[in-house]
């Protein structure tokens, strides 16, 4: 926008290659020429009108002509800070994304982009003029006064621009061509504005701009923020970079053996090579040391059909020697930025080893421009035509709602503050991965970041009652809140009915996404007393014990001796049970497939007969798993009372990874009761497992 000025002259290596660069005095000069007659278009906008019709031969050109003459005149006067007249940037803004291949209203609303902010034009005049799309779009980039909002400006702005992104992704993609102009034309601005451009530009635009897809804009986002905030490896970089440019690049024979290989086998296909952007080349470096004469570029394989794809990746893996651990397929599983594509690596029978990217033209089109690619995706024509005049071949990918911008549109909203939200948007758009994951009872699917953890499915799913969350399944098995989950996993969430449970504070440690950490946080200031005990704290077991009994109603073959019903496995009526007599003369009772019996035998203990009295009274240890929740003992201890069963004893292990186990020796009126004692006990919230001992 309106902060930064034109420098021409500004590290004129890193200008894209194969792009003309246009001679920005000379269209604004062009620009104060005056108005131009209706029946043509104005001469500065030539450039757009020529790139616009490259992706788009039918577009109507008029409405672009009416928009540059309202941002001209509005401008007329304004000057950047390198002398240019400003509207030179619309025009430089407009261009990129029409050699991007954006569809007319992204073109029309692009020109107008900074009149609003900078000029006397209204919203209301670009609605009557435009339509509520452009009006929409070019409220969407305006920028916020700092005289309103005051240092909280530039975040707010942010929010505003990601909420009118949620509606409109046409919005941010105006927004990524002006910060790429504005970098382009950093030059003259001091240099401490330059590095907290740049810094913002590397922590939110660039990560922008990989979740929508638009590469292009990226890689030269990423070499002008390199030079900026890294210098000396910029510096570095480029000497590696020019060195190479003397010495024979072996990637040019690479690329004519495999076009020898795909002709032969009859497939149609164009072999490019594709030089790597500086902060490729510094990655390659990095990771490899010394750096070999294929590694300054990659081969890019274009073919017309899906098919086509794997074709040509079977006879390169049939001619040459595939390095398998570079094989990766993003055309069966695409990113979650539309990005499809097949990458391998071969290595000819000299010893080159190529990099190789296989892709539809379509594919190409898409990971080059991302969204902007996909033309206007809010509105598909009845006859199935894409914007742009293609038939549709299939259903076209609505990038308005990717699981990223779902997630950042739903925390966003409970952001206390401009500072929250701008430290979570960073924290957000460094996870550069995503996984999904499956809910257990059929409801859909959650899209994550990589790392994340149950905690952060709770919340995904449930919002603040996730704060009642007191486990998990994972692939049908339990596990703690702060496990980590893998793309494909199938969870179950398990809540607590108890309206005062709330999260621990070590949640704070294992969630990942915003919407987790700040609704914990604000549950946590809510209630400074309401979080769970320090799990590592150790605690002695609790234990409530009462008078306890000897053989229950177990009567033994052996008169006068004592007995005990085996603590090991209680068995009460009408288990088949088995004595042995152990020290003392006492007879221990234990269930007959208990494993203690083997070894009762093996050691040659005296085996004692044993049965039941006709009283239905017995006693039974019970062992309950449960997670950790506040008031859990309370409860397991009423749904015993309410069957009417003695508590004898009872001890509560200390917690384990929020695990709690309880273990209960009761007395029941009668024995029949057992089985629904124990499902009353499992319908305890937070009780996983309830079984005998």
């Amino acid at each position: 926008m309106s902060a930064e000025a034109t420098n021409p002259d500004a590290r004129p290596e890193l200008r894209r290659r194969g792009r003309t660069r246009l001679d920005l005095r000379r269209l604004g000069r062009a620009a104060l020429q005056g108005p131009t007659p209706r029946d043509r278009l104005p001469d500065a906008i030539s450039h757009v009108a020529e790139a616009h019709r490259a992706h788009h031969p039918d577009a109507d050109l008029s409405v672009l002509r009416r928009a540059y003459v309202l941002a001209e005149s509005s401008h007329r006067g304004q000057m950047r800070k390198s002398g240019e007249p400003y509207i030179t940037h619309p025009l430089a803004v407009t261009l990129i994304l029409a050699e991007l291949g954006a569809e007319t209203t992204t073109l029309t609303a692009s020109l107008l982009h900074d009149t609003v902010e900078d000029t006397e034009v209204t919203l209301d005049q670009v609605r009557a003029e435009f339509g509520d799309e452009v009006c929409f779009i070019v409220d969407g980039v305006t920028k916020l006064e700092k005289v309103d909002y005051g240092a909280a400006a530039e975040p707010e702005t942010f929010r505003k621009m990601l909420v009118a992104t949620g509606n409109d992704v046409r919005v941010m993609s105006i927004k990524l061509a002006d910060r790429l102009h504005n970098m382009r034309t950093l030059g003259v601005m001091r240099p401490e504005k330059q590095v907290r451009i740049a810094m913002v530009t590397r922590d939110v635009l660039i990560p922008l701009a990989e979740r929508l897809g638009v590469q292009a804009l990226k890689s030269e986002l990423e070499d002008l923020v390199f030079a900026i905030l890294h210098p000396e490896e910029y510096e570095h970089t480029r000497a590696l970079i020019a060195a190479h440019a003397g010495e024979q690049d072996p990637l040019p024979r690479v690329a004519d053996s495999i076009r020898t290989v795909l002709r032969e086998a009859g497939i149609q296909a164009e072999v490019l090579i594709r030089p790597r952007h500086f902060v490729s080349v510094h990655r390659i470096a990095l990771k490899r040391g010394e750096l070999r004469g294929s590694d300054f570029g990659r081969l890019l394989v274009l073919v017309g059909e899906n098919a086509d794809c794997y074709g040509v990746l079977g006879e390169l893996h049939t001619c040459f020697t595939p390095v398998i651990s570079e094989f990766k397929d993003f055309i069966a599983v695409p990113k979650f930025n539309l990005y499809q594509s097949l990458h391998t690596a071969v290595a000819t029978s000299d010893g080159e080893v190529a990099e190789v990217i296989v892709r539809t033209r379509q594919m190409h089109r898409v990971a080059e421009a991302g969204v902007v690619a996909l033309g206007n995706p809010y509105a598909l024509p009845e006859t199935g035509a894409t914007a742009d005049g293609r038939e549709a071949e299939e259903e076209r990918a609505d990038p308005t709602r990717p699981g990223w911008l779902s997630r950042l549109l739903d925390w966003q909203q409970s952001a206390p503050d401009a500072d929250t939200f701008w430290s979570s948007l960073r924290a957000e758009l460094a996870q550069d991965r995503e996984i999904t994951v499956f809910r257990a009872d059929g409801g859909g699917r959650l899209g994550l970041p990589a790392g994340a953890t149950c905690i952060d499915a709770a919340y995904a799913q449930h919002g603040e009652a996730a704060h009642g969350c007191i486990g998990a399944r994972v692939n049908g098995r339990l596990t703690s809140l702060a496990s980590p989950l893998a793309d494909g996993d199938t969870v179950q969430l398990l809540l607590s009915q108890d309206a005062s449970s709330g999260p621990a504070p070590d949640w704070l440690d294992h969630a990942r996404t915003p919407a987790a950490r700040i609704a914990i946080g604000s549950w946590l200031r809510s209630h400074p007393d309401g979080g769970r005990p320090d799990p590592a704290a150790p605690r002695a077991p609790l234990s409530v014990v009462g008078a306890r009994g000897g053989g229950g109603n177990a009567v033994v073959d052996l008169p006068d001796a004592p007995v005990r019903l085996a603590g090991c496995c209680t068995p009460v009526p009408p288990d088949s049970v088995a004595g042995f007599v152990v020290r003392g003369g006492a007879v221990t009772v234990h269930r007959i497939h208990c494993p203690a019996v083997a070894q009762m035998r093996a050691l040659g203990r005296t085996s004692v007969a044993v049965h039941w009295r006709a009283t239905a009274d017995c006693r039974v240890t019970l062992v309950a798993e449960s997670f950790g929740r506040p008031h859990l003992l309370a409860d397991l201890t009423e749904a015993i009372s309410r069957e009417g069963v003695d508590i004898v004893s009872a001890t509560v292990e200390p917690p384990t990874e929020q695990r709690v186990r309880h273990r209960y020796t009761l007395q029941l009126p009668d024995a029949t009761l057992l089985p629904t004692l124990m499902r009353a006990m499992r319908d305890v919230p937070g009780v996983y497992d309830v079984s005998r001992a």
